[in-house]
């Protein structure tokens, strides 16, 4: 399998939109098409409403300084917006083809099986669907050891990340290919398998879905949760991860936090059988050299200076340094 060359964007939604100006902003020719059939007068209207949707969140991005005015029509003229049945030729060439349809099953189906009449054997197919497992998209094409689902989170021209969900089925150079084809795009991609919620979104939604039923069991202000969320959470996630940073502080930490919490609050905070074995086989972090991650040969206290650098510089960055001797100034 070569290197990617070829890209369209099936469904010009806000998502389709998005991914579109990603590619586009890294070079990349791409084609946005088009997944309705329509008159030619009924095109040029949506043709005419795709591109001022994204001139418009083009003319936001230089507003905010993350391009300069001057890439704007670089960027535009990158996207070029195709009727359905005018895609054909280009799609008979194509190396990637990302779907971008409604998340209705039906829809999905009526495009793959369209797709799949002009793409070659060789095209990666990647969705960009949440709610349908990779699994699920495999049954509705031929191949299906070219699919995968590639999951861009919002805004995806800004986030890097991109979750990529591979099947049983789907080849390993599928997935190097991608994952290699993103980098070069500016994109950072994981890989998960076949499983509900992906990385992110299964995460996000239980902590989304604590934060307001804290608010419902008047815990605390929806205004101070989320205060909490920006300046302690949200900060120090955005330099540790989830399992890193149960190794900083230790597994057994986890462990006995998890008992408690699931005496006062309920089942939804047992600890996980990995938590446990974890903390029977004295693998609790950074100071026994081993949890989640190995440190055995690793210069502790240099990553401890790293990590803390790092939170130095977004606490500078959001503002939040607090200053020096600043008690004493306010006397």
């Amino acid at each position: 399998m070569s290197k990617i060359q070829h890209v369209a964007v099936v469904g010009a939604g806000r998502m389709g939109k998005a991914i579109a100006i990603a590619f586009a902003y890294a070079g990349l020719q791409v084609k946005l098409i088009d997944a309705k059939v329509r008159s030619a007068q009924e095109f040029v209207q949506y043709q005419q409403q795709v591109e001022q949707d994204v001139a418009q969140e083009l003319m936001l991005l230089s507003q905010i300084k993350f391009i300069q005015t001057t890439q704007i029509s670089v960027i535009q003229a990158n996207i070029q917006i195709l009727e359905k049945s005018a895609s054909i030729q280009y799609l008979k060439q194509c190396d990637l083809v990302l779907e971008g349809v409604p998340e209705q099953h039906q829809a999905k189906q009526e495009i793959f099986a369209w797709l799949d009449s002009y793409i070659s054997s060789n095209c990666i197919v990647a969705s960009t669907t949440s709610t349908f497992l990779v699994t699920d998209i495999a049954k509705m094409i031929s191949h299906p050891e070219r699919v995968v689902n590639a999951h861009w989170l919002n805004p995806a021209y800004l986030i890097p990340l991109v979750e990529l969900s591979r099947s049983d089925q789907t080849s390993d150079q599928v997935v190097q290919v991608l994952k290699s084809f993103l980098t070069t795009i500016g994109k950072v991609a994981v890989v998960c398998n076949a499983k509900a919620g992906y990385i992110v979104p299964r995460i996000q939604a239980l902590a989304m879905n604590e934060a307001a039923r804290m608010v419902e069991e008047g815990v605390a202000s929806a205004e101070d949760i989320d205060i909490a969320i920006r300046t302690g959470f949200g900060l120090r996630f955005s330099v540790l991860g989830l399992l890193e940073f149960i190794d900083w502080g230790g597994g057994d930490i986890l462990y006995y936090a998890s008992q408690y919490l699931e005496r006062e609050l309920g089942a939804r905070y047992s600890t996980p059988k990995i938590v446990r074995e974890n903390m029977r086989n004295g693998r609790n972090g950074l100071r026994e050299q081993q949890g989640f991650y190995q440190y055995k040969d690793l210069d502790i206290p240099a990553y401890k200076r790293q990590v803390l650098q790092t939170f130095l510089n977004r606490i500078e960055t959001s503002g939040l340094k607090p200053e020096f001797n600043i008690a004493n100034q306010t006397q």
